[in-house]
């Protein structure tokens, strides 16, 4: 039986968005959660039970880790080692003793998969099938979010990503399917669900609808591959961020992300927002 001795959930990523808003699903569900984070001063207000460690200190995450049974692993910032850090962690939780993992993996995970960053999703999940520890893997879409961002202060949304569309997904709705999964993490062992809005939309859909609900001018600029690269250059990044970059746009393009699919509804009973909804606080 759990105590708070011996909490049976660990959540990562609680300074974060996802993490945090599935924190605050749980506060008072009466499980009992220790959060695991980077800097326990940064943790959030309420939580009892704070663990020190990172993602690639298997020592600091084995201990931080002992005495869990399932664990929502927040995939880690996006570095140059990034797989490496989730492999460490992932070997931790083992030998800690971790029964079930719940991993934020991306929609369209593969080895060759057009966006970079989904091949280290890819990695990450058979290293988890591999573990002998039980998983579900909630394979999200890109944040809707994000897409204002994107735009910027001049208003326009550039990248190579022709009229692809995407099926991007709010935060809020991952972190309300995540803590659904997490109640009851035993009913959706060995599960995989991919998390989308209600709809797929092109850019310059996007830019109308941005536009539309903020009253500032927002369009979309097709670029090509050569002015992807270019645009990206003043930025200074290494190659492997603006790999990443560029091929969020190119992985739209292929038509990777042109996906919608009810499982946010199906596991919080609740239709997933749009991007207006969003963009309107509901």
């Amino acid at each position: 039986m759990a105590t708070n001795e011996h909490p049976n959930l660990a959540i990562t990523g609680a300074t974060g968005h996802v993490g945090g808003a599935v924190f605050e699903h749980l506060r008072d569900s009466g499980l009992p959660i220790r959060l695991v984070v980077r800097d326990a001063e940064r943790a959030p207000e309420g939580a009892r039970d704070v663990a020190e460690a990172s993602f690639g200190d298997r020592g600091a995450a084995t201990a931080a880790l002992r005495g869990i049974d399932v664990l929502f692993m927040v995939s880690a910032a996006e570095s140059a080692d990034r797989l490496d850090e989730h492999r460490t962690f992932v070997d931790a939780a083992a030998a800690a003793g971790v029964r079930h993992v719940v991993y934020t993996s991306f929609l369209g995970a593969a080895a060759d998969a057009t966006f970079t960053l989904a091949r280290t999703h890819w990695a990450t999940e058979q290293h988890l099938r591999e573990s002998g520890m039980a998983w579900t893997f909630l394979r999200n879409s890109f944040y809707l979010d994000v897409f204002p961002l994107f735009a910027g202060q001049e208003g326009v949304i550039r990248g190579p990503a022709g009229d692809g569309r995407v099926g991007a997904v709010a935060r809020a709705d991952v972190a309300r399917a995540a803590a659904v999964v997490l109640r009851d993490a035993a009913a959706h062992e060995g599960r995989t669900y991919e998390l989308t809005g209600p709809e797929a939309l092109t850019l310059s859909e996007i830019a109308r609808v941005i536009a539309q609900a903020t009253g500032r001018t927002t369009t979309y600029e097709d670029e090509t591959l050569e002015q992807a690269y270019r645009s990206r250059e003043p930025y200074g990044a290494p190659d492997w961020q603006v790999e990443a970059w560029v091929s969020t746009y190119t992985a739209i393009a292929a038509g990777e992300l042109d996906v919608v699919t009810d499982d946010v509804e199906r596991l919080t009973g609740t239709p997933p927002l749009s991007l207006a909804d969003l963009l309107r606080g509901s």
